[in-house]
This record gives structure tokens, sequence and C-alpha cells, in this order.
């Protein structure tokens, strides 16, 4: 078990401020991630939530300098890990942090994984690359953290093709393969896209368990906040690009301040709903980066937007100790 954080430990170890994100497209450059600011405490879960199309693989992608070099670019901002601005590394600085200091799960395991290779060579290539040990040490490295992660039988699996796993097997060999040289940060995008409830629960309480044994930070990017509820202290809620609200787990559930953030949270199913009742949903459709409305992005399918909400973007404030939102409609700080 981790021991409790002393106060330099209780520092952030990720700090993403102001980010810009930009593609170039056939009908001009779009912003796809818009000044976003947001810090990861160390040991802690940071989730990432919104709708598809509000930014969240792109501002993760962005941290890992992982995005397409032809089309995009990062224009503006800075991203810290620890003391390093990861943004000003050069290529070859940053594969010696990609995968050793912070390392991705990414959304599907499946074309995730080489399909030629077998899931043992796969851990023991990432071992390889960051740590200076014999093919046999990897090797046994690699059983290691097939165990960790509770794939059954692992000294077979590991000889054996992604093709012959299971969904949830496979996830469980991507975070063997995120975490097999103990980073700092690890970000899950979407883990348990595509796997029934059961798994789902399965994998969340590995991820849990791994962070409280090795005190990894983690940034969990989904669209489910019912999952969100039991695995993160801290939410940045995104939509259109822009962070609009920001907290803790407890301040956001409790007392949520933006529009948009009550409609994610009615549209959760709720076991105790009456028979027959039809699920909440939020109106319309996240708007195209092409054609932004003006003003605040989520007014077109906001139930409180005013004329003022047409016409100037709200700024994100303070309203707790804990709390920030971007929102006309809470324009002063509160506390509880």
């Amino acid at each position: 078990m981790v021991a409790h954080l002393d106060e330099k430990e209780a520092q952030p170890i990720l700090q993403v401020k102001d980010l810009v994100t930009s593609f170039q497209t056939e009908t001009g450059k779009i912003r796809a991630v818009d000044h976003v600011s947001f810090t990861v405490r160390r040991g802690k879960t940071l989730a990432i939530v919104g709708e598809s199309g509000c930014g969240k693989s792109v501002t993760a992608l962005s941290i890992m300098r992982l995005l397409p070099e032809a089309n995009s670019s990062i224009d503006d901002g800075s991203i810290y890990l620890a003391s390093k601005d990861i943004l000003q590394l050069k290529k070859s600085e940053m594969q010696k942090i990609r995968g050793n200091e912070i390392s991705m799960v990414f959304q599907e395991p499946m074309t995730a994984l080489n399909p030629v290779f077998t899931v043992g060579q796969q851990i023991i290539e990432t071992i390889r690359i960051h740590r200076t040990c014999t093919r046999k040490k990897a090797r046994e490295m690699a059983l290691q953290m097939l165990k960790e992660v509770s794939i059954p039988d692992p000294e077979r699996r590991i000889d054996e093709y992604p093709f012959q796993l299971s969904g949830g097997m496979r996830q469980r060999v991507m975070i063997a393969i995120a975490l097999a040289c103990r980073p700092q940060v690890l970000i899950a995008d979407e883990p348990t896209t595509a796997l029934d409830v059961t798994i789902q629960k399965q994998i969340m309480d590995l991820m849990k368990t791994l962070q409280t044994q090795h005190g990894t930070s983690i940034i969990l990017i989904t669209h489910d906040l019912g999952v969100v509820a039991d695995a993160a202290d801290d939410i940045v809620i995104m939509y259109a690009g822009n962070v609009i609200e920001k907290g803790s787990v407890l301040s956001i559930f409790e007392r949520p301040a933006h529009p948009y953030t009550v409609g994610l949270l009615a549209s959760v199913p709720k076991l105790d709903s009456p028979k027959g009742k039809e699920l909440t949903c939020i109106e319309g459709m996240v708007p195209s980066l092409h054609h932004l409305p003006s003003g605040c992005r989520f007014h077109p399918r906001c139930p409180k937007a005013t004329s003022l909400c047409q016409k100037t973007p709200p700024k994100l404030q303070q309203i707790t100790d804990d709390h920030w939102v971007a929102c006309h409609h809470t324009n002063a700080r509160r506390d509880h």
C-alpha cells in the first residue's frame, strides 16, 4: 500500500495550461482543444468527461504528443510533467518519457495491440526500450505484469496472440504494457468501451488497485458519469473543445453548476426510476467545430440560455474552493 502523501507528493504531477490544439482541414483550420487547463494530483484520478466530439481524446493525444504531424498542431499552452514542459522537449526526449514516465491505454485494444506479435513480446519490447536488462529478465517482468493485471494462466497467455484473448483480457494486456515501466501518469481513454458491465467493473477495480499499489496518477477519459462517481477524485467537464466545469467529484456531483453537467447527471440511468419512465436526454447535438455558435457554445441546447449567452462567451470562474464553472447563470463565488 502507498504511504500517506507528504508535502512534496501532494504537489501536482501534471499541469495542463491554456492548451490549444488545432487541425488543418479542407475548409480551414479548426480548434479541437481551445485553451484547456487542468491539474492532475499525485496518486489521484482525474476524469475528463463529455460527449463524443468534445475534445477529450485530442487532449490526451496532445499530452502524449501522438497527434498526426501532417495536419495537426499544438498552437499554444504548456504541459508540465512534474517540472518539465513536455511540449518543449525534442522528439527523442519525448520518446524516452512516453511509456516510461507517462503511458496511455487506448480506446480499442484490438487495434492498439500488434496482431503479429505475442502479448509477451509486446510487453517485453516496452520494458527493454526503457530499462537496461536481458530478454530473460524482461520476460520475467512481463510475466509478473500479467499476474498483476490478473490474467488467468499467465505462463500460457504470455505466448499467445491478441486474437486468442477475450476483449477483457486484451484490455488487461494494454494496462500491463502501459504500467510495465511504472509511469507516474496513466491516461486511460475509454478503457471500458465495448466491454460488458461485469468486465467493465473488473477493469475499473483493477486500475484502482494498481493505482493504490504503485501511486500512479490516472487521467480517465469517459462519457459515463456513472463510472466517474466511483473511480475519480476530480472531474473536468468538456464541451466543444472548452472546459466548462471542473472540481472535486463530491462538489460537482452534489452541486453541479453548469446546465450541461446537470444534463449529463440527469441522463445517468437510476435503478429506482419508475417502470416505463423515459430516460432523460440532452436535446440537440454537439456543434461542429467548423460552425461553432457565438457566445456560450452550449447555448443552442441550454434550457437557461438568454441573449447574453448567445453573444458573450462565459469565463471559467471559481465558485467554491474546489469548484470552477463557465456559465453566466453562476456568476458569484459561493461558499457551502
